[in-house]
């Protein structure tokens, strides 16, 4: 829609008035690493922070919420939406590319409420990655190192003194009109941008021996590689790798019930297709006993069957799964062994 210029010393005016009117959430400091989490004080946030050990997504679809409350006795139900104005300020590109994902997933077909009144209560305020994360990203190779259109609000790109503000959608637009002290772009800041982003593009290396646009064919004829069972025999089934993913969205739901025996709620929690009772169904019949089966489906999640069914890949390079894996099974070297396999390493 068009690009804002806000200077650095006016964006804890724009926090601190976001804060008035909003949750707002973004990349803290836990300790060495980074974590999004609700910001109480400016000093708080931390917008050049490298990655952070679970994605944005957690305040999409949280790691624990309440679907419902009921009563046993009378079947009376009451939904339990949270529907709480929050802004998601600090989000990476790859990130931004996940959630563009989860939107595909959670509104085609069967629309989920709970995740869609999240959504639709939040400002999303990407900002624009000049350094890679660490040696475990690979977001250039994924397609995923600029934002996807549509999918935020507002974008930042840091070019020295001021941030750069690309506005995306309305929402983004009043955001900035009510809550910032901002100017429009002139000439002279396009070409500091230009020449940033020019310069940012070199700085990230292509980490897969392929084009990732070849990645879904190439994982139909991976089916039956040796690979599986040999990351199979070396993977723990902690489930690790899905609890840190940002597209990852399996979940289980339980219904808890007070002492009363009469009122309780229905919770939905993450899930994971790695965990040994994953594929456990009544009967005792497991539809995928083996972690060599379990890894196989993950992959083929990642690289197949998410652009199969909804044109996006299912993989945006942001390492975290290579960072927490205790055996470093990472999507990179998984791919690049299958493209060697079925090529001898030639393109």
């Amino acid at each position: 829609m068009s690009l804002k210029i806000i200077p650095k010393e006016k964006m804890g005016e724009f926090v601190a008035n976001m804060m008035g009117a909003y949750r707002v959430v973004g990349p803290r400091q836990k300790e060495h690493q980074y974590v999004f989490g609700p910001i109480e004080n400016l000093d708080e946030l931390h917008l050049d922070y490298n990655t952070t050990i679970l994605p944005p997504k957690k305040y999409l679809l949280p790691q624990h919420e309440s679907l419902f409350k009921f009563n046993a006795d009378t079947f009376d139900a009451e939904l339990t939406i949270d529907d709480q104005p929050t802004v998601i300020l600090g989000v990476h590109t790859c990130d931004l590319h996940a959630i563009q994902l989860l939107d595909q997933v959670f509104q085609r077909d069967h629309l989920d409420q709970h995740y869609m009144a999240r959504r639709e209560n939040t400002i999303l305020i990407g900002i624009e990655c000049l350094e890679p994360c660490d040696d475990h990203s690979f977001c250039k190779s994924m397609g995923t190192l600029t934002p996807p259109t549509g999918c935020y609000d507002l974008h930042l790109t840091d070019i020295g003194d001021s941030y750069a503000v690309d506005v995306e959608t309305e929402k983004g637009a009043w955001l900035v009109v009510r809550h910032a002290e901002a100017r429009d772009a002139d000439d002279e800041d396009y070409k500091r941008i230009n020449n940033i982003l020019s310069e940012k593009w070199p700085r990230f290396p292509y980490k897969l021996d392929f084009d990732v646009g070849e990645l879904p064919a190439l994982m139909s004829v991976s089916q039956k590689s040796p690979l599986w069972q040999q990351l199979g025999e070396i993977c723990l089934a902690c489930g690790s790798c899905t609890n840190v993913c940002p597209t990852c969205y399996c979940f289980d739901m339980r219904d808890k019930v007070g002492l009363s025996l009469t009122d309780g709620y229905r919770e939905r929690f993450w899930d994971s297709c790695q965990l040994d009772e994953f594929a456990l169904v009544a009967g005792g019949h497991d539809f995928r006993p083996s972690r060599a089966a379990r890894q196989r489906h993950r992959f083929f999640r990642k690289g197949k069957y998410q652009t199969d069914a909804y044109g996006l890949l299912g993989c945006v390079g942001c390492g975290r799964c290579g960072r927490a894996c205790l055996v470093e099974i990472t999507p990179v070297t998984t791919f690049n062994e299958l493209y060697r396999q079925r090529t001898g390493g030639v393109r």
